[in-house]
């Protein structure tokens, strides 16, 4: 790049630059169609992978995901290096100070070692995958990606967390196995207990009928606990991953109408207003 700006030819100097530029359009179309392919063919192979090893939804794109995120980062240190190289800097000298450069990593960004080993168990050890629904570092959501540095969940509000892997110290994982739906009812202490758990049982028998997202009851299991003014009749059900709160919300709809029905008081506050001037 000296001999260029010590030469009088500007002609040639101008040729040299739309030359470099000719090749950096063409290195970034190469590089965009090569990334195009290979997530196409990264997608493709874990799909394949998936139906020969009878591998989980979730599992396959966790590993998908990485792959793809493994992938881009070896394809932006190969277009750097082609870049760097075309400006007549010693690629070699780059590649070889790679491992120096690497070594400085591994004493001055312990966090970021520390997250690609974390994430690295956390995958060996299946702890959660894609579309799981988990509790870590305070926040509760459905994991999104699991990246060599981070984890991304989303909330259930639409909030996006990115959670460095190194604070996963402790991890819940609401999503293996099935689930229960709870349901707690409130009857008046003046109704008979007897009667009101038949209407229930009989009500959510008719709820579960049709429902293929529960698995097993729904059981009304007796009384929970006695309330100020109220006696607290507890309800639980198996359902499948994630449909618990639906199952809920459908049970005590079909509850409230059965005891509506048959006449079971659900108690309310009640104020009473003492007029003391007569």
């Amino acid at each position: 790049m000296t001999q260029w700006f010590n030469s009088p030819d500007w002609t040639a100097i101008g040729l040299q630059f739309g030359k470099i530029l000719l090749q950096l359009i063409v290195i970034f179309i190469v590089y965009g169609i090569v990334k195009r392919i290979a997530q196409k063919m990264i997608t493709r192979s874990f799909e394949r992978m998936q139906k020969q090893r009878n591998m989980s939804t979730s599992r396959n794109k966790t590993l998908e995901k990485l792959a793809q995120n493994v992938f881009g980062y070896a394809l932006l240190f190969v277009l750097i290096t082609i870049v760097i190289g075309l400006f007549d800097y010693d690629v070699t000298a780059l590649i070889a100070g790679a491992g120096i450069i690497g070594l400085a990593i591994g004493f001055g960004a312990q966090g970021l070692v520390s997250d690609v080993v974390t994430g690295f168990f956390i995958l060996l050890e299946k702890q959660l995958e894609v579309d799981e629904y988990i509790t870590v570092a305070g926040v509760d959501g459905i994991v999104e990606e699991v990246g060599l540095r981070t984890t991304r969940i989303r909330s259930f509000n639409g909030t996006v967390h990115f959670i460095p892997n190194r604070e996963i110290t402790s991890l819940s994982n609401h999503s293996r196995g099935t689930m229960q739906a709870l349901v707690d009812i409130s009857i008046a202490y003046k109704e008979n207990i007897n009667e009101a758990i038949t209407v229930m049982q009989t009500a959510c028998d008719a709820a579960s009928e049709n429902d293929e997202t529960i698995v097993d009851g729904p059981h009304v299991i007796g009384v929970q606990h006695f309330g100020d003014s109220d006696v607290i009749i507890r309800i639980i059900a198996k359902t499948e991953n994630m449909e618990q709160w639906a199952v809920e919300r459908k049970l005590r709809q079909a509850i409230k109408e059965a005891l509506d029905k048959n006449g079971i008081e659900i108690p309310f506050p009640h104020h009473v207003i003492l007029d003391q001037r007569s």
